[in-house]
């Protein structure tokens, strides 16, 4: 069974909390379809040429059908001309999005914390708030525990705690209707409130 590490207030090891047995039977194929949709979504999709129908011109004949010795041609318009148009070129109205299910996006996070958990990399804490808004003291609560890089999951986020965050390059804090298995899956550690690790578990 794995476990998260909870930490007090000081934010220094004080208990384990066990993630559900369950978890653990939850497949990988789940993240990777989530992901895989995830970094769909995000394609810009802006490629695009013009077909032999978008290429302007090409309304006379280019020579006569027949007595020259070359191949009968129609119009300038075709790809075999410079200048013509692309055959089977891209088209920005291509459609990249790929379908998740609810059921497969729950999963897919339950199974990006708990492995997050079976790393060690789980760590719960009741509040996650500095109220100085300074870059230095949050940047104290990720030295101490000496993380590499760090999601903060938040119940929900005040101005000061973002300021305090914002700056940070090895840490991205977000509010817990924003976490999603993609960014659980990307960074190395998570820091989250326990409500929101509680309610995580309680829906599965």
């Amino acid at each position: 069974m794995s476990k998260a590490i909870v930490l007090n207030e000081k934010f220094e090891k004080k208990d384990d909390l066990a993630i559900p047995a369950k978890f653990d039977d939850i497949h990988t194929h789940n993240l990777y379809i989530y992901v895989k949709s995830y970094l769909a979504a995000l394609r810009a999709n802006n490629a695009q040429t013009k077909n032999r129908s978008a290429v302007s011109g090409g309304g006379k004949k280019p020579w006569a059908q027949k007595g020259g010795g070359r191949a009968r041609a129609g119009s300038k318009r075709s790809p075999l001309f410079v200048g013509g148009g692309v055959a089977h070129g891209p088209s920005n109205d291509k459609n990249y999005n790929q379908k998740v299910n609810k059921k497969q996006k729950k999963l897919a996070l339950q199974f990006a914390i708990n492995e997050k958990a079976k790393n060690n990399a789980l760590y719960v804490v009741d509040d996650i708030s500095v109220q100085s808004g300074k870059t230095k003291d949050a940047k104290a609560i990720i030295s101490k525990l000496n993380l590499r890089d760090v999601l903060v999951v938040k119940d929900l986020v005040d101005e000061n705690t973002f300021l305090s965050f914002r700056n940070l390059d090895n840490s991205y804090l977000i509010e817990s209707n924003e976490l999603n298995a993609y960014l659980a899956s990307t960074f190395h550690n998570i820091i989250i409130e326990k409500n929101v690790l509680e309610n995580l578990i309680k829906e599965g």
